[in-house]
Protein backbone atom coordinates (compact mmCIF):
# COMPACT_ATOMS: atom_id res chain seq x y z
CA UNK A 1 0.00 0.00 0.00
CA UNK A 2 1.09 3.09 -0.86
CA UNK A 3 1.54 5.94 0.91
CA UNK A 4 0.27 9.66 -0.11
CA UNK A 5 1.24 13.09 0.72
CA UNK A 6 -1.72 15.76 1.86
CA UNK A 7 -0.11 18.95 0.97
CA UNK A 8 -1.75 22.47 1.04
CA UNK A 9 -3.27 23.39 -2.28
CA UNK A 10 -1.75 26.46 -4.25
CA UNK A 11 -2.65 29.94 -2.79
CA UNK A 12 -3.82 32.72 -4.89
CA UNK A 13 -1.12 35.23 -5.34
CA UNK A 14 -3.04 37.49 -2.93
CA UNK A 15 -2.80 35.23 0.00
CA UNK A 16 1.05 34.52 0.63
CA UNK A 17 0.33 31.90 3.78
CA UNK A 18 -2.42 30.16 5.42
CA UNK A 19 -3.05 29.09 9.43
CA UNK A 20 -4.47 25.23 10.25
CA UNK A 21 -7.63 25.77 11.83
CA UNK A 22 -9.12 22.36 12.13
CA UNK A 23 -8.69 18.48 11.68
CA UNK A 24 -11.37 16.75 11.25
CA UNK A 25 -9.55 13.16 11.21
CA UNK A 26 -6.97 12.39 13.85
CA UNK A 27 -4.05 9.17 13.24
CA UNK A 28 -5.54 5.99 12.60
CA UNK A 29 -9.14 6.92 11.61
CA UNK A 30 -10.08 6.29 8.08
CA UNK A 31 -11.01 8.94 5.03
CA UNK A 32 -12.74 8.69 1.95
CA UNK A 33 -11.67 10.24 -0.95
CA UNK A 34 -12.88 13.98 -1.17
CA UNK A 35 -13.66 13.84 2.55
CA UNK A 36 -12.80 17.27 4.21
CA UNK A 37 -9.67 16.42 5.96
CA UNK A 38 -8.48 19.85 7.49
CA UNK A 39 -9.69 23.32 6.98
CA UNK A 40 -7.21 26.53 6.46
CA UNK A 41 -7.92 29.88 7.66
CA UNK A 42 -6.58 32.64 5.46
CA UNK A 43 -7.06 36.42 5.49
CA UNK A 44 -10.06 35.94 3.58
CA UNK A 45 -11.89 32.66 3.76
CA UNK A 46 -11.70 29.27 4.87
CA UNK A 47 -10.29 26.58 2.54
CA UNK A 48 -11.25 22.74 2.78
CA UNK A 49 -8.14 20.36 1.95
CA UNK A 50 -10.08 17.00 0.60
CA UNK A 51 -8.40 13.89 1.00
CA UNK A 52 -6.94 12.57 -1.96
CA UNK A 53 -7.79 8.61 -1.70
CA UNK A 54 -9.66 5.96 0.36
CA UNK A 55 -7.88 4.81 3.44
CA UNK A 56 -6.38 5.49 6.65
CA UNK A 57 -4.81 8.89 8.01
CA UNK A 58 -1.06 8.06 9.48
CA UNK A 59 0.61 10.93 10.38
CA UNK A 60 -0.30 14.68 11.01
CA UNK A 61 2.78 16.96 9.91
CA UNK A 62 0.98 20.44 11.04
CA UNK A 63 -1.17 20.43 14.16
CA UNK A 64 -3.50 23.39 14.41
CA UNK A 65 -2.57 27.13 14.52
CA UNK A 66 0.57 25.88 12.68
CA UNK A 67 1.25 28.43 9.45
CA UNK A 68 1.52 26.76 6.13
CA UNK A 69 2.56 27.95 2.65
CA UNK A 70 1.53 26.63 -0.80
CA UNK A 71 2.39 22.98 -1.13
CA UNK A 72 3.54 22.47 2.35
CA UNK A 73 3.03 18.81 4.10
CA UNK A 74 0.33 18.74 6.36
CA UNK A 75 -0.21 14.89 6.77
CA UNK A 76 -0.13 11.32 4.95
CA UNK A 77 -2.38 8.72 4.28
CA UNK A 78 -1.72 5.18 3.32
CA UNK A 79 -3.70 4.14 0.55
CA UNK A 80 -6.37 1.67 0.73
CA UNK A 81 -5.91 0.78 4.41
CA UNK A 82 -8.13 0.10 7.01
CA UNK A 83 -8.50 1.28 10.21
CA UNK A 84 -8.45 -0.67 13.53
CA UNK A 85 -10.00 1.60 15.68
CA UNK A 86 -13.69 0.38 17.14
CA UNK A 87 -16.31 2.49 16.84
CA UNK A 88 -16.48 2.81 20.73
CA UNK A 89 -12.91 3.54 21.38
CA UNK A 90 -12.96 6.60 18.32
CA UNK A 91 -16.78 8.26 19.37
CA UNK A 92 -16.33 8.22 23.75
CA UNK A 93 -14.09 10.26 25.64
CA UNK A 94 -13.05 10.63 28.61
CA UNK A 95 -15.44 13.22 31.32
CA UNK A 96 -12.40 14.62 33.49
CA UNK A 97 -14.40 17.65 33.76
CA UNK A 98 -17.42 15.87 35.01
CA UNK A 99 -18.12 14.33 38.24
CA UNK A 100 -18.12 10.79 38.25
CA UNK A 101 -22.22 10.37 39.42
CA UNK A 102 -22.67 11.98 36.36
CA UNK A 103 -20.70 10.61 33.82
CA UNK A 104 -22.40 7.86 32.91
CA UNK A 105 -25.31 9.75 30.89
CA UNK A 106 -23.18 11.99 29.08
CA UNK A 107 -20.84 9.18 26.89
CA UNK A 108 -20.40 11.31 23.54
CA UNK A 109 -18.57 12.37 20.82
CA UNK A 110 -15.98 15.07 21.36
CA UNK A 111 -17.35 17.66 19.04
CA UNK A 112 -15.84 20.70 16.79
CA UNK A 113 -16.26 23.76 19.28
CA UNK A 114 -15.87 27.73 18.13
CA UNK A 115 -14.16 29.46 21.04
CA UNK A 116 -17.48 31.11 22.42
CA UNK A 117 -19.00 27.76 22.69
CA UNK A 118 -16.26 26.47 24.47
CA UNK A 119 -15.66 28.98 26.90
CA UNK A 120 -19.13 28.32 28.20
CA UNK A 121 -19.01 24.57 27.88
CA UNK A 122 -16.22 25.23 30.50
CA UNK A 123 -18.00 27.66 32.83
CA UNK A 124 -20.96 25.50 32.93
CA UNK A 125 -19.15 22.20 33.92
CA UNK A 126 -20.73 20.63 30.76
CA UNK A 127 -17.36 18.44 30.10
CA UNK A 128 -18.53 16.30 26.80
CA UNK A 129 -22.12 16.78 27.25
CA UNK A 130 -24.10 15.73 23.83
CA UNK A 131 -24.62 18.79 22.68
CA UNK A 132 -25.40 18.58 19.28
CA UNK A 133 -24.04 21.39 17.11
CA UNK A 134 -25.84 22.91 14.39
CA UNK A 135 -22.64 24.77 12.77
CA UNK A 136 -20.34 24.39 9.74
CA UNK A 137 -19.25 20.06 10.42
CA UNK A 138 -21.47 19.93 13.03
CA UNK A 139 -19.59 22.16 15.02
CA UNK A 140 -21.11 23.13 18.43
CA UNK A 141 -21.93 26.93 18.53
CA UNK A 142 -22.54 29.29 21.21
CA UNK A 143 -25.96 29.02 20.48
CA UNK A 144 -26.22 25.23 20.87
CA UNK A 145 -24.91 25.62 24.01
CA UNK A 146 -27.01 28.08 25.48
CA UNK A 147 -29.95 25.91 23.68
CA UNK A 148 -28.55 23.23 25.37
CA UNK A 149 -28.53 24.72 29.05
CA UNK A 150 -31.89 26.15 28.69
CA UNK A 151 -34.13 22.88 27.83
CA UNK A 152 -31.47 19.72 27.99
CA UNK A 153 -32.65 16.26 27.47
CA UNK A 154 -33.66 14.08 29.69
CA UNK A 155 -31.02 11.68 29.70
CA UNK A 156 -28.96 14.77 30.25
CA UNK A 157 -30.92 16.68 32.84
CA UNK A 158 -29.33 14.74 35.72
CA UNK A 159 -25.54 16.00 34.46
CA UNK A 160 -26.76 19.66 33.95
CA UNK A 161 -27.96 19.45 36.94
CA UNK A 162 -25.04 18.04 38.89
CA UNK A 163 -22.59 20.22 37.20
CA UNK A 164 -23.72 23.29 37.33
CA UNK A 165 -23.41 23.01 41.31
CA UNK A 166 -19.79 24.15 41.06
CA UNK A 167 -20.39 26.82 38.51
CA UNK A 168 -23.66 28.37 40.40
CA UNK A 169 -21.18 27.96 43.45
CA UNK A 170 -18.10 29.99 41.84
CA UNK A 171 -20.52 32.80 41.07
CA UNK A 172 -22.10 33.14 44.38
CA UNK A 173 -18.60 33.84 45.47
CA UNK A 174 -17.90 36.14 43.13
CA UNK A 175 -15.13 34.43 41.39
CA UNK A 176 -13.81 36.31 38.37
CA UNK A 177 -12.32 34.09 34.86
CA UNK A 178 -10.85 35.64 31.65
CA UNK A 179 -9.77 33.78 28.65
CA UNK A 180 -7.02 34.80 25.94
CA UNK A 181 -8.04 33.99 22.51
CA UNK A 182 -5.79 34.99 19.67
CA UNK A 183 -7.75 36.33 17.05
CA UNK A 184 -7.99 34.62 14.25
CA UNK A 185 -6.51 35.34 10.23
CA UNK A 186 -10.04 36.96 9.40
CA UNK A 187 -10.16 38.98 12.53
CA UNK A 188 -6.93 40.20 12.00
CA UNK A 189 -7.28 41.13 7.79
CA UNK A 190 -10.37 42.74 9.31
CA UNK A 191 -8.37 45.01 11.89
CA UNK A 192 -6.09 45.81 9.49
CA UNK A 193 -8.31 46.63 7.01
CA UNK A 194 -10.56 49.18 9.30
CA UNK A 195 -7.15 51.08 10.40
CA UNK A 196 -6.17 51.17 6.81
CA UNK A 197 -9.04 52.94 6.04
CA UNK A 198 -9.11 54.96 9.03
CA UNK A 199 -5.46 56.18 8.18
CA UNK A 200 -5.93 56.46 4.71
CA UNK A 201 -9.18 58.07 4.14
CA UNK A 202 -10.55 61.85 4.55
CA UNK A 203 -13.86 60.30 5.40
CA UNK A 204 -17.23 61.55 6.08
CA UNK A 205 -20.80 60.16 6.21
CA UNK A 206 -23.89 61.43 4.48
CA UNK A 207 -27.44 60.78 6.21
CA UNK A 208 -30.99 60.19 4.78
CA UNK A 209 -34.11 58.58 5.56
CA UNK A 210 -36.36 56.61 2.96
CA UNK A 211 -39.94 56.03 3.06
CA UNK A 212 -40.21 52.24 1.72
CA UNK A 213 -43.74 51.76 1.76
CA UNK A 214 -43.97 51.42 -1.68
CA UNK A 215 -41.49 49.02 -1.70
CA UNK A 216 -43.27 47.19 1.04
CA UNK A 217 -46.56 47.37 -1.29
CA UNK A 218 -44.83 45.61 -4.26
CA UNK A 219 -43.58 42.65 -1.98
CA UNK A 220 -47.08 42.02 -0.38
CA UNK A 221 -48.31 42.58 -4.18
CA UNK A 222 -46.53 40.70 -6.10
CA UNK A 223 -44.10 38.04 -3.45
CA UNK A 224 -45.64 35.34 -3.71
CA UNK A 225 -46.07 35.23 -7.27
CA UNK A 226 -42.74 35.90 -7.42
CA UNK A 227 -41.52 33.08 -5.56
CA UNK A 228 -43.76 30.75 -7.70
CA UNK A 229 -41.95 31.63 -10.86
CA UNK A 230 -38.12 32.43 -9.98
CA UNK A 231 -38.11 30.05 -6.37
CA UNK A 232 -36.39 32.72 -4.93
CA UNK A 233 -38.38 34.91 -1.68
CA UNK A 234 -38.40 38.95 -2.53
CA UNK A 235 -36.32 40.61 -0.26
CA UNK A 236 -35.25 44.45 0.14
CA UNK A 237 -31.94 43.85 -0.66
CA UNK A 238 -32.82 43.37 -4.43
CA UNK A 239 -34.39 46.81 -4.47
CA UNK A 240 -31.43 48.87 -2.76
CA UNK A 241 -28.84 46.89 -5.36
CA UNK A 242 -30.83 48.08 -8.10
CA UNK A 243 -31.13 51.86 -6.70
CA UNK A 244 -27.72 51.85 -6.55
CA UNK A 245 -26.71 50.22 -9.75
CA UNK A 246 -28.66 53.29 -11.28
CA UNK A 247 -27.71 55.71 -9.55
CA UNK A 248 -23.81 55.28 -9.52
CA UNK A 249 -24.13 55.37 -13.42
CA UNK A 250 -25.03 58.74 -12.86
CA UNK A 251 -22.55 59.05 -10.55
CA UNK A 252 -19.28 57.36 -11.50
CA UNK A 253 -16.84 58.95 -9.20
CA UNK A 254 -19.45 57.47 -6.03
CA UNK A 255 -18.05 54.19 -7.86
CA UNK A 256 -14.66 55.02 -8.64
CA UNK A 257 -11.48 53.54 -6.87
CA UNK A 258 -7.88 55.24 -6.02
CA UNK A 259 -4.61 53.70 -6.81
CA UNK A 260 -1.82 56.27 -5.43
CA UNK A 261 -2.71 59.94 -7.00
CA UNK A 262 -4.94 58.23 -9.61
CA UNK A 263 -8.79 58.14 -9.85
CA UNK A 264 -9.62 54.82 -11.26
CA UNK A 265 -13.60 55.09 -13.06
CA UNK A 266 -15.13 51.60 -13.62
CA UNK A 267 -17.69 51.18 -16.57
CA UNK A 268 -19.10 48.29 -14.54
CA UNK A 269 -20.91 47.85 -11.09
CA UNK A 270 -19.58 45.20 -9.09
CA UNK A 271 -21.78 45.75 -5.72
CA UNK A 272 -20.09 44.04 -2.77
CA UNK A 273 -22.94 42.92 0.16
CA UNK A 274 -21.24 42.85 3.60
CA UNK A 275 -21.89 39.65 5.13
CA UNK A 276 -21.59 38.95 9.02
CA UNK A 277 -20.14 35.57 9.85
CA UNK A 278 -19.18 33.56 12.80
CA UNK A 279 -15.49 34.36 12.07
CA UNK A 280 -16.36 37.84 11.06
CA UNK A 281 -17.68 39.83 7.94
CA UNK A 282 -17.35 39.32 4.66
CA UNK A 283 -18.05 40.60 1.09
CA UNK A 284 -18.97 38.22 -1.46
CA UNK A 285 -19.30 40.62 -5.12
CA UNK A 286 -22.49 40.78 -7.21
CA UNK A 287 -20.42 41.32 -10.52
CA UNK A 288 -22.36 43.51 -12.89
CA UNK A 289 -25.00 44.55 -10.57
CA UNK A 290 -26.20 46.80 -13.35
CA UNK A 291 -27.07 43.88 -15.59
CA UNK A 292 -28.87 41.67 -12.89
CA UNK A 293 -32.69 41.71 -12.20
CA UNK A 294 -34.04 41.73 -8.96
CA UNK A 295 -34.80 37.82 -9.54
CA UNK A 296 -31.06 37.25 -10.16
CA UNK A 297 -30.03 39.64 -7.28
CA UNK A 298 -31.90 37.57 -4.77
CA UNK A 299 -30.30 34.39 -5.88
CA UNK A 300 -27.10 35.47 -5.76
CA UNK A 301 -27.21 37.09 -2.12
CA UNK A 302 -29.02 33.84 -1.15
CA UNK A 303 -26.31 31.37 -2.55
CA UNK A 304 -23.36 34.23 -1.17
CA UNK A 305 -25.20 33.58 2.63
CA UNK A 306 -25.59 30.12 2.02
CA UNK A 307 -21.60 29.79 1.47
CA UNK A 308 -20.94 32.31 4.04
CA UNK A 309 -22.47 29.90 6.65
CA UNK A 310 -21.09 27.03 5.65
CA UNK A 311 -17.60 28.30 4.83
CA UNK A 312 -17.76 27.62 1.42
CA UNK A 313 -16.70 31.34 0.02
CA UNK A 314 -14.07 31.17 -2.15
CA UNK A 315 -11.34 33.67 -2.59
CA UNK A 316 -12.73 34.62 -5.94
CA UNK A 317 -16.17 35.65 -4.47
CA UNK A 318 -14.73 38.11 -2.27
CA UNK A 319 -11.92 39.73 -4.86
CA UNK A 320 -12.79 42.85 -6.52
CA UNK A 321 -15.47 45.10 -5.95
CA UNK A 322 -16.34 48.84 -6.78
CA UNK A 323 -19.50 49.86 -4.06
CA UNK A 324 -20.30 48.12 -0.65
CA UNK A 325 -23.87 48.15 0.82
CA UNK A 326 -24.13 46.69 4.38
CA UNK A 327 -26.72 45.97 6.41
CA UNK A 328 -26.44 46.91 9.80
CA UNK A 329 -30.50 46.32 10.23
CA UNK A 330 -30.91 43.30 10.65
CA UNK A 331 -29.18 43.73 13.87
CA UNK A 332 -31.15 46.40 14.53
CA UNK A 333 -29.70 48.88 14.25
CA UNK A 334 -31.25 52.58 13.49
CA UNK A 335 -27.95 54.53 12.41
CA UNK A 336 -24.28 53.76 11.84
CA UNK A 337 -21.37 55.61 10.26
CA UNK A 338 -19.82 52.31 7.87
CA UNK A 339 -16.39 52.43 7.09
CA UNK A 340 -15.45 52.76 3.65
CA UNK A 341 -13.20 49.42 2.27
CA UNK A 342 -10.31 51.27 0.50
CA UNK A 343 -9.65 50.98 -2.34
CA UNK A 344 -13.03 51.98 -2.76
CA UNK A 345 -14.21 55.40 -2.61
CA UNK A 346 -17.97 54.60 -0.78
CA UNK A 347 -20.09 52.58 1.11
CA UNK A 348 -24.35 52.67 1.50
CA UNK A 349 -25.32 51.70 5.05
CA UNK A 350 -28.75 50.18 5.36
CA UNK A 351 -30.67 50.49 8.72
CA UNK A 352 -33.73 49.09 10.73
CA UNK A 353 -37.17 49.50 9.03
CA UNK A 354 -39.09 51.51 11.64
CA UNK A 355 -43.03 53.03 11.68
CA UNK A 356 -42.60 56.65 12.24
CA UNK A 357 -44.83 59.67 11.44
CA UNK A 358 -44.26 61.98 8.79
CA UNK A 359 -45.20 64.87 6.92
CA UNK A 360 -46.76 63.90 3.40
CA UNK A 361 -48.71 66.18 1.41
CA UNK A 362 -49.55 68.29 4.44
CA UNK A 363 -50.85 65.97 6.62
CA UNK A 364 -49.01 63.75 9.41
CA UNK A 365 -48.78 59.83 8.34
CA UNK A 366 -47.12 56.75 9.85
CA UNK A 367 -45.15 55.16 7.27
CA UNK A 368 -42.15 52.69 7.18
CA UNK A 369 -38.82 54.02 7.71
CA UNK A 370 -35.37 53.72 7.65
CA UNK A 371 -32.07 55.92 8.12
CA UNK A 372 -29.53 55.56 5.12
CA UNK A 373 -25.64 56.50 5.44
CA UNK A 374 -23.76 56.95 3.22
CA UNK A 375 -19.71 57.19 3.84
CA UNK A 376 -17.24 58.24 1.20
CA UNK A 377 -13.72 59.63 0.51
CA UNK A 378 -13.86 63.36 0.90
CA UNK A 379 -10.68 63.57 -1.55
CA UNK A 380 -12.44 62.87 -4.39
CA UNK A 381 -16.04 63.02 -3.79
CA UNK A 382 -17.26 66.63 -3.29
CA UNK A 383 -19.99 66.33 -0.70
CA UNK A 384 -22.53 67.59 -3.57
CA UNK A 385 -21.91 64.50 -4.96
CA UNK A 386 -22.30 62.23 -2.31
CA UNK A 387 -25.56 64.63 -1.48
CA UNK A 388 -26.83 63.55 -4.81
CA UNK A 389 -26.09 59.94 -5.02
CA UNK A 390 -27.93 59.36 -1.76
CA UNK A 391 -31.52 61.64 -3.08
CA UNK A 392 -31.28 59.58 -6.39
CA UNK A 393 -31.18 55.97 -4.37
CA UNK A 394 -34.14 58.13 -2.38
CA UNK A 395 -36.00 58.75 -4.95
CA UNK A 396 -35.44 55.43 -6.69
CA UNK A 397 -36.72 53.12 -3.47
CA UNK A 398 -39.56 55.83 -3.01
CA UNK A 399 -40.88 55.31 -6.75
CA UNK A 400 -39.79 51.57 -7.28
CA UNK A 401 -42.33 51.24 -10.47
CA UNK A 402 -40.31 54.40 -12.13
CA UNK A 403 -37.14 52.53 -11.28
CA UNK A 404 -37.88 48.81 -12.34
CA UNK A 405 -39.40 50.51 -15.87
CA UNK A 406 -36.33 52.22 -16.43
CA UNK A 407 -38.05 56.20 -16.04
Amino acid sequence: MANIEVKVPPLPESVSDATVATWHKKPGESVKRDENLVDLETDKVVLEVPAPCDGVLISIAQQSGATVASNELLGTIEEGAVSNASPASASVVPLAAVPAAAAAPVASSNPDMGPAARRMVAENNLGSAPISGSGRHDQVTKEDVVNYLKAPAPAAAATVSATTTAATMAIGSGARTEERVPMTRIRQRIAERMMLSKNSIAMLTSFNEINLKAVMEIRKTFGEQFEKTHGVKLGFMSFFVKAVSEALKRHPVVNASTEGNDVIYHGFNDIAIAVSTERGLVTPVLRNAELLSLAEIERLIGSYAKKAREGGLALEDLQGGTFTITNGGTFGSLMSTPIVNPPQSAILGMHAIKDRPIADAGQIIIAPMMYVALSYDHRIIDGKDAVLFLVDVKNSLENPHRMLLGL
